[in-house]
């Protein structure tokens, strides 16, 4: 897992954690592309996260980077301001949900959802033939007799949520269980399982809700 060295501010000689802003005298530079989401915002760097808390510290932060507030700044400032809340951004958008979390999370260990894993899970086999089988099902009877999506649809379309609800569930069980600054294969290796059974009832439900909001009597 990634190390974050400390920084210098230019400014006030505090060092610190790289930060869009110095956390001592609010002094802005440019952070390194590769620093990671947790220390872009300041959090520990752990799955499991206080959505208010990183909510605040987002707009929070991106209040003070708003390239407004330094126009007057040097050319660096400016460049600065720009760059910064772009990284800041990213982060927000991957820390707040818990899957893209979770996967950025592997990425931080050095693994990827795809790496070995282009199978479909066992589990979700037999889930998988039938909601296909079904879909086919729908679609030749619409073209056959203008029939509508049929009603087991929206069953099978509920009973995915089911699913997906209970998988979530398992990941942020999973997320509680790391212990920071610790490497943990078996947590690894079930985090990749649950984020690769969510991929694969992720695009299972969009097959489904496509085909039944179909313009079916048009």
């Amino acid at each position: 897992m990634p190390t974050t060295s400390p920084a210098r501010c230019p400014r006030c000689g505090h060092e610190h954690a790289p930060r869009p802003l110095c956390p001592s005298c609010g002094a802005i530079r440019s952070l390194p592309s590769d620093t990671d989401y947790f220390t872009v915002l300041g959090l520990p760097c752990h799955p499991v996260l206080d959505e208010a808390a990183l909510s605040a510290t987002y707009y929070a932060l991106s209040r003070g980077l708003h390239p407004d507030l330094h126009e007057t700044g040097t050319p660096e400032e400016q460049r600065a301001s720009l760059t910064n809340t772009a990284l800041l951004n990213r982060a927000y958008r991957t820390l707040r949900d818990p899957v893209s979390r979770g996967r950025y999370w592997l990425g931080m260990h050095g693994e990827a959802l795809g790496k070995d894993n282009n199978r479909v899970p066992a589990k979700l086999a037999a889930l998988v033939f039938d909601v296909q089988e079904k879909l086919a099902e729908a679609r030749a009877a619409h073209s056959a007799d203008g029939t509508d999506a049929p009603a087991e649809l929206e069953a099978v379309r509920g009973a995915l949520d089911v699913q997906v609800r209970g998988l979530r569930g398992e990941l942020e069980a999973n997320f509680s269980r790391w212990e920071e600054g610790t490497e943990s294969p078996a947590l690894l290796s079930e985090l990749k399982r649950v984020l690769s059974e969510l991929a694969y009832l992720g695009t299972l439900t969009r097959d489904v809700e496509k085909e039944v909001n179909q313009p079916w009597n048009a």
